[in-house]
């Protein structure tokens, strides 16, 4: 898998220092599993990280604290992604080669296999699964039908994307299995999922989307938008 869309610098560089949420942090670790340019960025970043804490002189920061924190950069085997899933560390990081397997850092919230998943339809062609046990945003699997669409929208915050199974077209370009969307405020879009098969996206945010259109706007409060 090569994807053609990748985490921004400004997210990759919040999940290495553990400054993103949960919702926003699974999403991203899920793009790492199957993505080996964005496991050598993180890489990149975690060194970057340990370096800068090198230079912190007190009393910014005390010695046994720093010492921690470049413990923690250097670990092997597994990262913590302050989700509560202990994931594995970008030089060991692989994709599993059966494609009945959800990426491994969205297992503990949504099950192992696409075949498990039950999903609730909140509009035309368009259904979700909720991760509830995330409480500092929004979590969820999405499945758009093939053709269909998510109503037009912009952002109050911040939304990921990842794109599991199936593709969609919007402003930004074609996204296709592994691609991942890094989306702000400064976005408005309506992706359209390509013909043949359905599209299934991981997806996070940390504040409600803004639809444009009125019913969108209405249904919001009922489909957790």
């Amino acid at each position: 898998m090569s994807p053609s869309h990748h985490i921004d610098d400004a997210t990759l560089l919040s999940y290495s220092a553990g400054a993103l949420g949960t919702a926003l942090s699974v999403v991203v670790a899920a793009h790492l599993w199957l993505c080996a340019a964005c496991r050598k960025r993180l890489a990149a970043a975690d060194a970057l990280g340990g370096i800068l804490l090198q230079q912190l002189a007190p009393p910014a920061i005390d010695a046994v604290a720093r010492d921690r924190m470049l413990s923690a950069l250097a670990a092997e085997p597994v990262r913590h992604d302050g989700s509560g899933v202990h994931n594995l560390r970008p030089g060991t990081a692989q994709a599993s080669t059966d494609a009945s397997l959800l990426p491994a850092p969205l297992r503990p919230y949504f099950g192992e296999r696409y075949s498990d998943l039950r999903w609730r339809r909140i509009g035309p062609g368009v259904q979700i699964i909720r991760a509830r046990s995330v409480d500092d945003g929004n979590l969820m699997l999405l499945r758009t039908a093939p053709g269909s669409s998510v109503p037009m929208h912009s952002h109050t915050g911040n939304e990921l994307t990842l794109i599991l199974q199936g593709a969609y077209d919007d402003v930004l370009g074609h996204f296709a299995p592994g691609d991942f969307a890094d989306l702000d405020g400064s976005t408005t879009h309506q992706p359209v999922t390509s013909q043949g098969v359905p599209c299934v996206c991981a997806a996070a945010t940390d504040a409600p989307l803004h639809f444009d259109g009125w019913l969108a706007r209405t249904l919001q409060p009922l489909v957790g938008l």
